[in-house]
């Protein structure tokens, strides 16, 4: 391999600080779509006083269950996450791609906030609170059954309780109904039979998400039909918890460009005007969240969007005027990407692709660094999907530039670190330690989730003669591309630097793929062949995220 000339082809470029990368509050009372540029797929929203809160499916990463803040539906933050490690924990101490938490609904009773999911291969689940930025009670397993998801709770008037869910074809054997359950007052345990309350076969297959509501006497479901991208959203109303049920289609993309507007939740501004925030399926992007204004009719039926043909359908907004607002914004809210590592604990934007364990990482605040040891691979290894200490976030904009600075203490041959984009393609750029020397490759891996093929080392140079320590800037410049049907692409592109000053490409450009049920996400891998006493590890002195 022949040495790298680090002065030769250098491209001109400054570590700028970090900035936000995707606004989408425009600063003259009215935002723009989506409101949030990220992979917060199935979201469900609820207001208490002039705060709103939101959660989304995280699936197999932890910390889970993030939860989103805003006083005004556009500028939102995390602000914590439900459980730092999923049960059933054994099973999820190893990555289980597409499993974990789908759906969630939170609401507010009695005082409490209440998160409830579906596992569909472990059950129903669901968690409390009082205060949604402090501790959550620890996951509860309300039933054990296969094939539940996208659960949501109803406390009624009288103080009976419900729970609407669908039913995931590949485990339950069946799909596109919708069924109600009782619940006990408490919301801890299921009662009583299963009801089927709508039949999506035919006009409306695959139906849902749904979302339990009542309103002036009116027990309403709302679900996203007809799949993921080319979709629409139906609205059923009886009189009755268990039916029957009226059905009306209120949005879809109609003559717009926001294909299938899917799974969401419906809430109130104080003012009293209807929203309703949902999420659009953007390929390796992942589901970003867009936010509807919603009206309803003197006979109580509602439309989502702007029903602009007068078809008596909405169709969605690309900008509108924003949300009644009691208390004025800080600025520009977005949720947190950049990272200096200077806290004890990891930024809540981090996740792991599974429950982490003693000796993957420690926090160290006062060098301003957080440490990650190259984890040796799990029995039967196939290739990075299988590694849970992937230290991961999602895509915050659909073009930014995304730099660490990272110094490299390898220790064994095989050690291996570095900046990694997961889908179920992937792409590193990082150092490996070979012969005594260390080594700057990039791999790419196709259909690594799924199918278990091999990394391929695509690019390989010598970077050290020795395996000193060593501090390196890694580079990604993610761009949006669109392919000639409308589909849009990630497309990627990895650098080094010696300084942090001048940057030069390496590798190959790489398209992103999304992940199983989740958006391609970025961050770091550091990973061994062998067990031995010391093993290597990475400082990682910062992460930011520039436009």
């Amino acid at each position: 391999m022949k040495k790298l000339l680090l002065l030769c082809g250098l491209a001109a470029a400054t570590c700028v600080e970090a900035q936000t990368v995707w606004t989408p509050d425009l600063g003259n009372g009215k935002y723009k779509n989506p409101v949030l540029y990220a992979d917060y797929s199935d979201p469900d929203v609820i207001r208490t006083g002039d705060d709103y809160w939101l959660t989304a499916s995280s699936f197999n990463c932890v910390p889970g269950l993030q939860i989103l803040h805003s006083t005004d539906l556009v500028n939102w933050e995390i602000v914590n996450t439900v459980f730092a490690a999923q049960p059933p924990y054994d099973h999820f101490d190893r990555p289980r791609h597409g499993e974990g938490v789908w759906a969630p609904a939170i609401r507010f009773h009695d005082g409490w906030y209440y998160i409830y999911w579906g596992n569909p291969y472990k059950g129903v689940y669901m968690t409390r609170t009082q205060d949604p930025r402090g501790e959550w009670s620890e996951p509860h397993l309300v039933k054990e059954v296969e094939g539940v998801i996208d659960t949501c709770p109803l406390w009624d008037d009288d103080g009976k309780a419900y729970l609407v869910h669908g039913w995931a074809g590949s485990c339950a054997g069946l799909k596109s109904v919708l069924s109600v359950t009782e619940m006990t007052p408490d919301g801890k345990e299921l009662i009583g039979e299963e009801v089927m309350i709508f039949d999506g076969h035919g006009d409306h297959p695959t139906v849902e998400g749904p979302k339990f509501y009542k309103r002036n006497g009116w027990y309403y479901v709302f679900a996203p039909a007809g799949g993921v991208k080319p979709g629409w959203q139906i609205v059923l109303r009886s009189k009755s918890p268990w039916g029957p049920y009226e059905c009306r289609k209120v949005l879809h993309q109609g003559d717009t460009s926001t294909p299938g507007p899917h799974q969401g939740g419906w809430v109130e501004d104080v003012e009293g005007n209807s929203w309703f925030m949902h999420f659009v399926d953007m390929y390796a992007y992942g589901r970003v969240v867009h936010l509807q204004p919603m009206t309803w009719s003197d006979d109580d039926w509602c439309i989502i969007g702007i029903d602009r043909n007068g078809d008596g359908i909405g169709e969605p907004v690309d900008t509108y005027a924003k949300p009644a607002c009691r208390n004025k914004v800080r600025g520009v809210l977005t949720p947190a990407d950049s990272d200096e590592f200077s806290d004890r604990k990891l930024g809540l934007q981090w996740q792991w692709h599974a429950n982490p364990q003693s000796g993957w990482y420690f926090n160290n605040p006062s060098q301003g660094e957080l440490r990650l040891y190259c984890h040796v691979r799990p029995e039967g290894w196939r290739n990075l999907s299988d590694n849970g200490n992937l230290l991961l976030q999602k895509v915050n904009a659909p073009t930014y530039t995304a730099t660490t600075k990272v110094r490299f203490h390898l220790s064994y041959e095989g050690d291996r670190a570095g900046l990694i984009v997961m889908g179920h393609d992937y792409a590193t750029l990082g150092l490996v330690l070979r012969d005594g020397k260390l080594v700057l490759e990039q791999g790419v891996c196709k259909r690594a989730m799924k199918k278990g093929t091999p990394e391929q080392i695509v690019a390989s140079a010598e970077y050290a003669a020795t395996a000193a320590p060593v501090d390196l800037y890694l580079r990604c410049r993610i761009e949006q591309q669109w392919n000639d049907d409308g589909t849009p692409r990630m497309m990627c592109r990895f650098a080094y630097s010696a300084d942090g000053k001048r940057f030069r490409d390496f590798g190959e450009p790489f398209e992103a793929q999304a992940g199983h049920w989740i958006g391609a996400k970025i961050g770091y891998y550091a990973d061994a062949t062998v067990r031995k006493n010391d093993a290597g590890w990475i400082d990682v002195d910062w992460f930011r995220v520039t436009k």
